[in-house]
């Protein structure tokens, strides 16, 4: 008896339908690519290290500026003390906290590649 060549059943191989997941779970990135709740969470303490960088700048700054004026109106009449304070004095402080700022803020983006960084 023949086959009807219609009945007959076809194998297809090929690629598996579900991405294999890696050993220890789902990778970061691919949470991060998808927009999942542990995806969410990396980028979230990602940007709040980046705050928290950001506000402690922005502290020692008003602690460095903020005292100045009430310096300032203590001593009326040395007006070159201002000059000399706000001309030389307050620029190194600044280029050391912006040096530090931007050295903390790419040493934290720097931990974030390495944390979702596919090994």
């Amino acid at each position: 008896m023949p086959q009807d060549p219609a009945a007959r059943r076809v194998v297809v191989t090929g690629p598996p339908r579900r991405a294999r997941r890696a050993p220890g779970g789902a990778r970061p990135r691919t949470e991060i690519d998808e927009q999942t709740t542990l995806g969410h969470t990396y980028v979230r303490s990602l940007i709040r290290s980046q705050l928290r960088t950001g506000l402690t700048a922005l502290a020692v700054l008003a602690l460095l500026v903020g005292p100045l004026p009430l310096l300032f109106t203590a001593l009326p009449a040395a007006r070159r003390l201002e000059w000399a304070v706000l001309g030389f004095a307050l620029y190194a402080p600044l280029v050391l906290l912006a040096r530090w700022y931007v050295r903390r803020a790419e040493r934290n983006e720097r931990d974030f590649v390495r944390l979702v960084e596919d090994r």
